[in-house]
């Protein structure tokens, strides 16, 4: 079994590097405090002889495995033989890369580890893509390949692939499997490594002949995990200096990312937030942990944020990031970024502390504790008469928040315009529901126009930036939340790469909501391509407007799924509520809208968030002495 030393644990800057102290930041009593890995045990087993494959298969219900998500093929066939017998539900995908998406959209929505299934060779590669993803956007998956039997690896033997040095930089670990023996222990561990620390994916890789062979299988076994020790509590001085900073600031910001998210840290934001009265801007990946209509709430920087938050941040004086990593899409011009500040960096993942912009106040540790701590150092400095006054940093902000609202024009033209669909949308669909997107034009809009009130309800592809995420995502949130309504918004390019999984979720009884934002046209790329490539429609256009191939609601159907369409505005609503009463099979609306609609305001990639634009040729106005 290949042993996750500190060594391979480090092999990349995304490692899970909890023994690293780049800044004096880790508290030596509180990393020798950390917690011992442990086996999430939901029962314990007596020692019985059976094969690898069932080994396998009650370590995962042991481990508390509800669903998984998988094909079968030759190498992994021996664990479906068990895996018909088992208390876990396989779902069945039609395509390897929505078993991956799927388990994501899972985690995403539950806070559990979310389990996708391949065999070897092709079956394990169309796992990349998602393996990718989840790695990109710290969620925690578990991928459990099928191999070659042990004495073909290394041959090129029929459907090999060596999936575990394929995966190597886009996993937290993974294992090649070489004992039945070792079976209860990888996958205990492999969970483990999944969802504490920073999450991320783990792949355990398992030869035929292992799952075959014969063993004993007990429960609990031992973790060994020699190095990894992630460090959850921070340090006291730290904090200590973080909120002191605070407390001087004249033009603070809260910069939230998706850490705040996974460690459940979101009642402590708000009320971190509440107490100093400093704005807040969450990412792409932290929509719902603060409420968009808390009054404190600037909205999302970054490439396609609002003025006041990117204003905010660019002007601030103090920039406390929670579980972000400043990363290009937030940041533009990195040389160019926020210039005046002072950063208090916290996360959870040193590698992450001092990557991209030089930290002032580096504090490794988990959210939820470095929250908690922040908001009992700051009201500390608040007894001894430390408060910071931000009445003029609101004035300017409020200002700025008032002339530069998100809004977006009618088109000319008399189509259908997507902005009014999405918020229409989110409108009457309400905060309750999971909102899943695509990626593109329609995933900016629905962060931009559905206002989202609570934790873990909106999901989509951020890193990694993947068209064909929305709707096994969905699929896989729908599972995980079976009473949640779930939307999956999606275009019509993103639509045509995992749309086979509607099959799936009409044969399995999860009925998701598709909304087809139809504007046909591969619509980010053509924005792009209006803006910097004078109009230069280079293999952009879809044909799903001109030639209505596919036809949506024809193909809605034969997935085994109802079909609608809407193609204006005063059908919208009626549309929408028809979606809705529909509780018994997968719905897709196809929503066909304007080509030219654009996504704004907008940074350019590779320019200073100063250069931010408003509208197409209006930039902000503002008066420098004031910001």
């Amino acid at each position: 079994m290949t042993r996750p030393t500190p060594e391979t644990l480090a092999h990349t800057a995304r490692r899970a590097r909890a023994t690293a102290d780049p800044a004096g930041t880790v508290d030596p009593a509180a990393a020798r405090a950390a917690a011992t890995p442990a086996v999430p045990a939901v029962r314990t087993a007596a020692p019985a002889q059976v094969s690898g494959a069932s080994s396998l298969v009650r370590s995962l219900e042991a481990l508390g495995v509800d669903v998984v998500f998988g094909i079968p093929g030759g190498a992994i066939l021996p664990a479906y033989d068990p895996l018909y017998d088992s208390t876990v539900r396989h779902i069945l995908v039609r395509h390897e890369q929505g078993a991956g998406h799927a388990a994501t959209g899972y985690a995403q929505a539950t806070g559990k580890v979310g389990v996708c299934i391949a065999t070897s060779g092709p079956g394990a590669t169309n796992l990349v893509t998602p393996i990718a993803d989840a790695y990109m956007d710290s969620v925690a998956m578990v991928a459990i390949t099928g191999q070659v039997a042990s004495p073909l690896i290394g041959t090129d033997g029929f459907q090999e692939a060596d999936i575990q040095g394929i995966t190597l930089p886009i996993t937290k670990h993974n294992f090649l499997v070489q004992t039945a023996e070792e079976i209860p222990q990888v996958l205990a561990e492999a969970f483990h490594l999944a969802s504490t620390g920073r999450p991320g994916p783990v792949l355990v890789d398992i030869p035929k002949d292992v799952l075959q062979a014969s063993t004993t299988f007990s429960w609990p076994p031992t973790l060994d995990l020699p190095g990894y020790r992630p460090t959850l509590h921070p340090h006291g001085k730290q904090i200590r200096e973080a909120a002191r900073l605070m407390a001087a600031a004249r033009r603070p910001v809260l910069y939230v990312g998706g850490g705040v998210l996974k460690a459940g840290a979101t009642d402590g934001l708000r009320r971190l937030a509440e107490l100093t009265g400093i704005p807040v801007v969450t990412t792409l990946m932290a929509l719902g942990a603060f409420p968009d209509s808390h009054q404190q709430h600037l909205g999302m920087p970054g490439m396609h944020g609002t003025v006041a938050a990117v204003y905010g941040l660019q002007k601030a004086d103090l920039i406390v990031a929670l579980g972000a990593r400043f990363d290009d899409r937030v940041t533009g011009k990195l040389d160019s970024f926020a210039p005046d500040a002072a950063v208090v960096h916290a996360d959870i993942d040193p590698a992450e502390i001092g990557k991209n912009r030089h930290v002032d106040v580096p504090i490794v540790g988990d959210a939820k504790h470095v929250i908690d701590e922040l908001i009992a150092a700051v009201t500390a400095e608040r007894s001894a008469g430390r408060t910071a006054d931000l009445g003029d940093w609101w004035t300017q902000l409020d200002d700025l928040r008032t002339r530069y609202p998100l809004g977006y024009d009618e088109p000319v033209d008399g189509t259908l315009s997507p902005q009014y669909v999405i918020k229409r949308l989110g409108e009457i669909v309400g905060s309750d529901a999971i909102f899943v997107a695509g990626v593109g034009q329609h995933q900016m809009w629905a962060s931009q126009f559905i206002s989202y009130e609570k934790p873990h309800t909106w999901l989509n592809s951020g890193g990694l930036g993947t068209m064909g995420y929305a709707v096994p995502a969905a699929m896989g949130a729908k599972v995980g939340k079976p009473d949640t309504v779930v939307w999956a918004v999606d275009g019509d390019g993103c639509f045509q790469m995992t749309n086979q999984e509607l099959a799936t979720c009409a044969l399995e009884g999860i009925p998701v909501k598709i909304a087809v934002i139809n504007n046909g046209n591969l619509g980010m790329v053509r924005q792009w391509q209006t803006l910097f490539y004078n109009e230069r429609y280079s293999n952009t256009e879809l044909g799903t407007h001109k030639h209505r191939i596919p036809d949506f609601v024809k193909l809605a159907e034969a997935l085994g799924c109802v079909g609608l369409r809407c193609e204006s505005a005063a059908d919208v609503d009626k549309t929408i509520a028809a979606a809705m009463e529909i509780n018994d099979a997968p719905v897709v609306i196809d929503f066909v809208v304007g080509k030219d609609a654009m996504v704004w305001p907008m940074v350019a990639a590779g320019t200073s968030n100063d250069e931010i634009m408003f509208a197409r040729g209006v930039r902000p106005v503002f008066d420098e002495d004031d910001i």
